[in-house]
């Protein structure tokens, strides 16, 4: 929903005014996650990751949101309203006065995209922490290699065995 697009890590920073010894390098980083595309959730009700679509023809009366971030768009047909709940998370795409007929949207499509990519940027106040993490995945690199060197090993050590 709104609310879980963005994580913000707080993070101290020395003020480069105060101490001339400090650099800020800029690195960019790129995260992507899969939105899912569950549409029903075990016990029948859509998921927050459908469209929701009118039940009935009418005319938009209200649309108001609770304090749970829940929408309920008052629909006024020809004999009564009907009231539709959609839950946190989705955004409306109709307003009070539209004109909705049965199974039109009444939010926007969430899975548009279906996979979720944001870019930002990351600063290292130091030079060296690059270096150090540099070594540090180089390291883990190399010690991947060897475990699994040392795998193939032990595969021909057993299978030499065998052929006594």
């Amino acid at each position: 929903g709104e609310k879980n697009r963005e994580i913000t890590f707080p993070i101290q920073s020395p003020s480069p005014e105060q101490d001339k010894g400090i650099y800020y390098i800029k690195y960019p980083i790129y995260v992507g996650a899969n939105r899912g595309r569950g549409q029903i959730n075990p016990n029948g009700e859509k998921t927050n990751n459908t469209v929701y679509t009118s039940t009935t023809a009418g005319k938009v009366q209200e649309v108001s949101k609770d304090e749970k971030g829940v929408y309920t768009v008052s629909l006024k047909t020809e004999n009564d309203v009907v009231n539709q709940k959609i839950p946190a998370g989705l955004e409306v795409s109709v307003k009070k006065g539209d004109l909705v007929k049965a199974d039109q949207a009444l939010t926007y499509d969430p899975n548009v995209g279906g996979f979720g990519q944001s870019e930002t940027e990351i600063v290292l106040q130091n030079p060296n922490r690059v270096i150090g993490l540099m070594v540090f995945f180089f390291s883990v690199v190399i010690s991947q290699t060897f475990f699994v060197l040392k795998k193939k090993q032990f595969e021909k050590v057993q299978a030499a065995e065998m052929n006594f």
